[in-house]
C-alpha cells in the first residue's frame, strides 16, 4: 500500500509541474493570416489570350508585371512561371480576377536592378469579370 501511496504522489507531483511549466511559455509565430490569403492569389486570376473571350462584362484596370530574378551565376536562369505569377498577383492586388498576357522578355546584364543578373519580366492586362452578369455588353 505503502507503494502505491508513493506512485500516486509522484504522478501527482509531476502532473503538476509539467501543468506549471506550460504556463510560462508563449508562442509568437512569423506567420500572417494575410500571408495565407495572399499565397492562393494568383489562383484566383484566370489567364485570358484575348478580350473576346470574356463571356461577361468587365472592366480594364491597368497594365501590371512580374519578374523572375536569377541572383547568381549559378542559380537557376529566371523563369517565365515566376515572372507570369507574380504578374498574377500584382492582378490579384488591383482586384482582378483575369488577366491577358501581351508577352515576356528577358533582360541580360540587369543594370537597373543591380541584384539581379538576368531577370525574366511578364506584361499584361489586368481585368475584372463581372460573373453574376453573364452576358456581355
Amino acid at each position: 500500500m505503502k507503494h502505491f501511496t508513493f506512485s500516486i504522489l509522484v504522478l501527482g507531483f509531476c502532473s503538476l509541474l509539467i501543468s506549471a511549466c506550460t504556463n510560462q511559455y508563449a508562442v509568437n509565430t512569423n506567420l500572417d493570416k494575410e500571408n495565407f490569403s495572399q499565397y492562393f492569389s494568383p489562383a484566383a486570376v484566370t489567364i485570358y489570350q484575348n478580350e473576346q473571350e470574356f463571356t461577361a462584362k468587365y472592366k480594364s484596370l491597368g497594365g501590371v508585371e512580374g519578374e523572375s530574378c536569377q541572383r547568381k551565376a549559378h542559380h537557376e536562369l529566371p523563369n517565365e512561371i515566376d515572372a507570369r505569377t507574380h504578374a498574377r498577383s500584382a492582378a490579384y492586388q488591383l482586384g482582378a480576377n483575369a488577366i491577358i498576357f501581351s508577352g515576356c522578355t528577358l533582360i541580360e546584364d540587369n543594370q537597373a536592378n543591380k541584384q539581379c543578373i538576368r531577370t525574366r519580366v511578364c506584361y499584361g492586362r489586368a481585368f475584372f469579370i463581372d460573373k453574376t452578369n453573364n452576358t456581355k455588353q
